[in-house]
């Protein structure tokens, strides 16, 4: 749902007075200021799910960073999503402002797809993520139980793996990370 039709800078974007109690969060894209509902129940098992996974990952390999929703990415003086999960390497930790959230791209971007996010999730987002080049982003769609993980080549995302119900999915960036599908999705 878009709450302001004319654009705005991120600068204004964050100093905007938005209520902290609400039902819902904002990000900032293409300059327009976006309210997103907050999600589901299952949208939050999910991301639980890959986070812990990722987390213990990255933490156990001494990698870098993982940090969840709401965290803002100062893409752009326009763009400033708030992915569900991101994970920033120990080589872009300079882009971690304790102000600000990140700003540059990170490593990684997972975007839990909602029916209300679905368009801006699968095109919006995933065109953005990939003109500021985000290395890999992983799609995850809880009603179908599947995710797609896609890998940064030659400035356009191409799919490295797709899993579905008990399969499994791999990272290219994070190498050695395994996701059985069945641990994230209940069923």
């Amino acid at each position: 749902m878009v709450v302001e039709s004319k654009k705005i800078s991120v600068e204004a974007f964050f100093e905007l007075e938005l209520p902290d109690d609400a039902n819902y969060s904002f990000e900032l894209l293409n300059g327009i200021l976006v309210r997103r509902n907050a999600p589901s129940g299952e949208h939050q098992l999910v991301q639980s799910e890959i986070f812990g996974n990722l987390y213990n990952f990255v933490k156990s390999k001494k990698m870098g960073m993982v940090l969840g929703s709401p965290t803002s990415v100062v893409l752009s003086d326009y763009d400033a999503p708030q992915p569900d999960i991101l994970f920033l390497s120990n080589e872009n930790m300079h882009k971690f402002d304790p102000e600000w959230g990140i700003k540059g791209a990170p490593d990684l971007v997972i975007e839990i797809v909602s029916p209300s996010s679905f368009k801006a999730d699968r095109f919006d987002k995933k065109q953005l993520y990939e003109e500021h080049g985000v290395p890999e982003y992983w799609l995850v769609d809880p009603n179908y139980r599947s995710i797609e993980v896609f890998t940064l080549k030659d400035g356009h995302y191409q799919i490295h793996a797709f899993g579905v119900d008990d399969e499994k999915i791999s990272s290219l960036l994070l190498e050695g990370l395994e996701i059985e599908l069945s641990s994230i999705f209940s069923k």
